[in-house]
């Protein structure tokens, strides 16, 4: 799914985010997704995990959790050497993406008028998504009013 960055001109909304459970203990969530992505774009652990933010060792300790997650591994690395290693994506890791992005379109889809509802009904906010302003002579219902002295 597509996020709203700072860049961005259109206006933030409220979206879903899915984390998948599964029974062996293990999770999948936007992350783990991504960080596999960036594996199998860039060819590198190391790389993936820069791009992210994070150390190697992290980067590492997910990657090796997701592979004994699965039956099958879903990242297959090189070891270093003169020219450096190298890790790329499996047929595994390929559709553990896929599932994971389909379920996340599905569930957007399914969730989309209660994520517009809950948009909507968002307090002080216009339907553009800007913050509704307030001059001085105007005060909420719920706000007191001050004593004159």
């Amino acid at each position: 799914m597509p996020r709203g960055g700072a860049d961005d001109t259109l206006p933030a909304v409220a979206r879903l985010t899915i984390r998948i459970d599964l029974a062996s203990d293990g999770a999948l969530g936007p992350g783990k997704i991504k960080l596999l992505e960036l594996v199998g774009e860039s060819g590198s652990i190391s790389a993936a995990g820069r791009a992210m933010g994070m150390s190697y060792r992290r980067a590492w300790t997910l990657i090796d959790g997701l592979n004994q997650l699965f039956r099958s591994p879903v990242v297959a690395t090189q070891p270093g050497g003169v020219r450096g290693g190298g890790a790329v994506l499996t047929d595994v890791g390929h559709d553990v993406i896929a599932r994971y992005r389909a379920a996340e379109r599905a569930a957007a889809k399914a969730s989309a008028p209660e994520l517009a509802a809950l948009d909507a009904a968002r307090a002080g906010r216009t339907a553009s998504g800007r913050r509704h302003r307030r001059t001085s002579r105007q005060r909420s219902s719920s706000m007191p009013r001050r004593a004159r002295r």
